[in-house]
């Protein structure tokens, strides 16, 4: 078993967790001070406690058996589990960007929607590896786990977090045409979804203070044109291309940024691949974006080669969860979407993040050992 561990994909996530920590301490060492008024170390000194537990947490789901989390009682457990964090976050949750998405634990803050993203992978690839034989039913296999689906989606972004669900949505949808389902079958689906979004469309007029708030709305004219609004709306996305286009090939030097001097509003978190281009330049750009690709197109690989149902939708699940955050991260920062608010896998600031895409690779890594020992060992 030991022989049949992908050291490669391992190595590739401890760089980019090392890379990240590195680039916070640089990132935020001036806002600690200036904008939090704490030592300059402040983020660097949590976000390493951050990548302990990632550590712990990612070591011991590489050696727990993927397969066990298709244990029915443990799925129950999951999604309950989910279901009740999700409404007592409704009712008690501390409030933070205008979303009511974290709990207080004394010092420290976890956001439950985070961890909402791998329940939702296992559930529906559990379900739907269970139900191969009779994929293509409608009532019995498609419409149960796209019903949780959607309600986990709801519960997500009436907090409000449409980040954060829409992200979910994408990962459920993904795994779902990775099912085996034909494609007649999801367009008959597609459409019953369509008249169903059309009966409760009236929820979102209701709601249309939040969904269409001149905050979000801002976010969407800064994005069509950030020179117009550089003064207000556009002005973090100016910076952002000040940072980039700044840095050239090498860059400015490690911790020599100039935007991270309170131009960037979160370079530590949303925007650190603007701080990472300006400080690198195009190395230091290649080395984060090249590690983030080379563990979605290994997870995929795995989803290839693996011929467990389950064990394959697992790995698109958790390949997609980090292409899709990886893109949208990206895309925010460089103006080819517009800025949600959305970290950059393994490298932003962020516990909760960080631990949840930890377990999800050491899940990845179980899986990858599984194929491969079961293809050289067992065949």
């Amino acid at each position: 078993m030991l022989k049949s561990y992908d050291y490669s994909l391992i190595a590739a996530f401890l760089i980019l967790c090392l890379f990240g920590l590195m680039m916070i301490y640089s990132a935020s060492s001036v806002i600690a001070v200036q904008k939090y008024e704490v030592s300059s170390g402040f983020f660097y000194d949590k976000q390493k406690f951050h990548v302990i537990i990632a550590f712990l947490a990612f070591s011991v789901m590489a050696i727990f058996p993927y397969k066990k989390l298709k244990a029915k009682r443990f799925l129950l457990c999951i999604t309950g589990g989910m279901f009740l964090t999700l409404f007592l976050l409704f009712l008690f949750g501390s409030v933070s960007n205008n979303a009511q998405s974290w709990f207080q634990i004394g010092a420290r803050s976890i956001q439950p929607s985070e961890f909402t993203k791998l329940v939702i992978i296992i559930y529906m690839a559990a379900a739907f590896s269970k139900k191969q034989k009779n994929i293509n039913s409608l009532n019995d296999s498609i419409a149960p786990p796209v019903i949780i689906l959607l309600g986990v989606v709801f519960l997500v972004a009436i907090e409000p977090d449409f980040g954060t669900a829409f992200i979910i949505l994408l990962i459920g949808l993904t795994i779902l045409l990775s099912s085996g389902i034909k494609m007649k079958k999801l367009a008959k689906f597609a459409l019953l979804l369509a008249i169903l979004g059309v009966t409760i469309s009236p929820l979102f007029i209701w709601q249309k203070d939040n969904i269409f708030s001149e905050e979000r709305m801002s976010r969407v004219t800064s994005y069509l044109d950030p020179f117009r609004y550089e003064e207000d709306a556009g002005y973090h996305l100016v910076n952002s291309y000040i940072a980039i286009g700044s840095g050239g090939l090498t860059g400015r030097g490690l911790g020599q940024s100039v935007q991270k001097l309170g131009y960037l509003p979160e370079p530590h978190t949303d925007f650190i691949m603007s701080v990472i281009a300006e400080e690198l330049g195009v190395i230091g750009v290649i080395i984060a974006i090249g590690g983030l690709a080379f563990i979605i197109l290994r997870g995929l690989f795995t989803s290839i080669k693996c011929r467990d149902p389950f064990g394959a939708m697992l790995a698109v699940g958790i390949s997609s969860m980090i292409g899709i955050q990886s893109f949208i991260n990206l895309g925010g920062v460089s103006g080819v979407i517009p800025i949600t608010g959305v970290p950059l896998p393994f490298i932003s600031y962020g516990g909760s993040s960080l631990v949840l895409l930890s377990i999800s690779m050491g899940i990845l890594v179980n899986i990858s050992m599984h194929t491969k020992y079961e293809k050289n060992y067992k065949s």
